[in-house]
């Protein structure tokens, strides 16, 4: 439904500036409050199965039991919300769980920063500085903990025992490590299923590439299930022929890059 302009010239007729929109007692903060709450108490009428009227509540077993108060974390700084309670205990909100002190967007911003390589005390500051809100190194470390678990689960997931070709590539990327920017190689490999789907099968970063540093990968690749592919496309990676005949001894036909031109897979 469409908000009509009556609506909005009420709502805007007191702001003159940012800081009365987005400030930290501005309109986008008090509108998310009272959404919030209006939100929780409809939540609270559909589990009840009545409305709140005028002359009181029923009494069945289970009614509304009053408020309690906690504090969001916002985009727009900290917010106090009335959380409707019912008297069993019962009601489980779903708008802002019972245990969440987020309001949206920190774990993004949290890990944007963390992908940029700010340490959890930059981030910190940072989010202090530019959202006058106080975030505790825990909520920082919980935030990225459970990226890097994704991660790990991700680069250690089962692979397919077949895949008809596989392509190894590398990617020159800026990479942000202990504050300083270098240029590394991220090393690829991006199988074609029997399906035709392609699928990313991990990626590595490694100073000098080598024999030793294929075997690794390509032992890895077997480890977790990889037993055979028709064809290896590679554009003349540095000690990648012998370490692939050493792990998948003549069961790889080795393809140059220059070969598929045509359609350049990683692109």
């Amino acid at each position: 439904m469409a908000i009509t302009k009556e609506v909005l010239d009420e709502l805007l007729k007191d702001c003159h500036g940012p800081d009365d929109f987005y400030g930290p007692d501005g309109l986008v903060k008090q509108l998310s409050k009272a959404i919030i709450e209006r939100m929780m108490q409809a939540e609270l009428t559909d589990q009840l199965g009545y409305e709140k009227s005028e002359s009181g509540e029923k009494q069945t077993e289970n009614r509304r039991n009053g408020k309690t108060t906690k504090t969001l974390r916002t985009d727009q700084g900290p917010m106090k919300i009335d959380v409707p309670r019912d008297r069993e205990g019962e009601f489980e909100p779903k708008v802002i769980p019972k245990h969440q002190r987020e309001w949206r967007g920190f774990d993004q911003k949290i890990l944007s920063m963390y992908a940029l390589g700010l340490s959890t005390k930059a981030i910190q500051e940072n989010l202090k500085d530019i959202y006058n809100v106080d975030v505790s190194p825990e909520l920082i470390s919980r935030v990225t903990d459970e990226v890097k678990g994704l991660v790990e689960e991700w680069r250690n997931r089962p692979l397919e025992p077949f895949y008809p070709v596989i392509f190894f590539d590398a990617l020159r990327v800026n990479i942000r490590d202990e504050g300083h920017v270098s240029k590394k190689a991220v090393y690829i490999a991006l199988a074609i299923r029997l399906d035709g789907q392609k699928e990313v099968l991990g990626m590595w970063i490694e100073q000098n590439e080598g024999s030793k540093f294929w075997m690794g990968i390509l032992n890895e690749l077997k480890n977790r299930g990889v037993q055979d592919t028709l064809i290896a496309a590679v554009d003349g990676l540095t000690g990648f022929p012998e370490a692939i005949n050493s792990v998948f001894p003549e069961k790889l036909s080795l393809l140059h890059w220059e070969i598929l031109l045509d359609h350049p897979p990683l692109l």
